[in-house]
């Protein structure tokens, strides 16, 4: 499948090495591209491309700037238990366990753990369950924005094509400090993509960042505006095609053709692009182009 979204993942200098670990660790996975631009605030900076279960992810090295935090996490739907245990083994050696391995209401071989470069990875063992999409992120509301996953689902199927809220189950009048009818895990489309959502209440020294963005490839410059003008909702955040919503997710817009661009362009072009997108908040196309064809 063409995948329109594309999680992006934030690393101060590890994302060439990232890639290798998760590539190692996750079956039918690959490194697609590594491209290293120069001259950016960040110095000189590693943008590297994966497929991990046939889900892109793109990853950057970038600097210090932002760490990972449970507010996203990526679950991993598997076919057997001993999966599972595989996956739990690798990822939390130099991590942590925020839920242990084990049998949970939901599923008999569940665990979530925060691997040795903080990101969050969802294991659930679902039986017989067709798995359509094996990695699903998964955007957990906390703090200020505690009790609106549903409202948040809703706006973001409001504003892709192809999408679509899916089946929503809530918190009951006992399981405080979550309010009932607040979201216990509601699973939702965008693009054709799956993702989930749920709310938390309890007290959490974290919420979404930078760390973790989700890419929207754009085919030409209305859909460049349509998405930025639905989404972008912090002025101060945007930056370099980068944004953020009313939620505090961070998404970035981009032209599809940047792919392409980055993959495939000599140094001379690359630096042009570069230097015509550093001073752009949402990205022009027209502009773009003529940097990279030199005019």
């Amino acid at each position: 499948m063409t995948h329109k979204i594309t999680p992006h993942l934030w690393f101060d200098t590890q994302a060439k090495a990232a890639a290798e670990f998760y590539t190692r660790t996750f079956k039918d996975s690959r490194i697609t591209n590594i491209t290293t631009i120069h001259d950016t605030p960040s110095g000189s900076t590693d943008i590297v491309s994966i497929e991990l279960m046939g889900q892109p992810f793109q990853m950057i090295s970038a600097g210090p700037l932002f760490k990972f935090t449970p507010a996203v996490s990526f679950r991993v739907d598997c076919a057997t238990k001993d999966e599972v245990t595989a996956l739990h083994d690798a990822l939390i050696e130099g991590g942590m366990a925020l839920m242990p391995l084990g049998e949970y209401p939901f599923s008999p071989q569940f665990a979530w753990v925060n691997d040795r470069y903080g990101v969050s990875w969802q294991l659930m063992y679902v039986g017989d369950a067709p798995i359509a999409q094996p990695i699903t992120p998964m955007l957990m509301f906390v703090g200020a924005v505690a009790g609106k996953a549903d409202e948040a689902v809703r706006f973001y199927t409001s504003v892709f094509n192809d999408a679509r809220v899916g089946e929503i189950t809530r918190y009951g009048g006992d399981e405080a400090p979550d309010a009932e009818g607040t979201v216990k895990q509601a699973a939702f489309t965008l693009a054709g993509q799956a993702f989930a959502a749920m709310d938390s209440a309890h007290a959490h020294e974290f919420t979404f960042n930078e760390a973790i963005s989700f890419m929207v490839a754009c085919a030409d410059q209305a859909e460049i505006d349509h998405y930025w003008d639905r989404l972008s909702a912090v002025p101060e955040a945007e930056q370099c095609g980068w944004l953020k919503d009313k939620y505090g997710v961070s998404w970035q817009i981009v032209p599809a053709a940047m792919d392409e661009m980055m993959a495939t362009g000599d140094a001379a072009q690359l630096a042009r692009v570069v230097q015509a997108f550093l001073p752009m908040k949402k990205f022009d196309l027209a502009t773009l182009q003529r940097a990279w064809e030199g005019e």
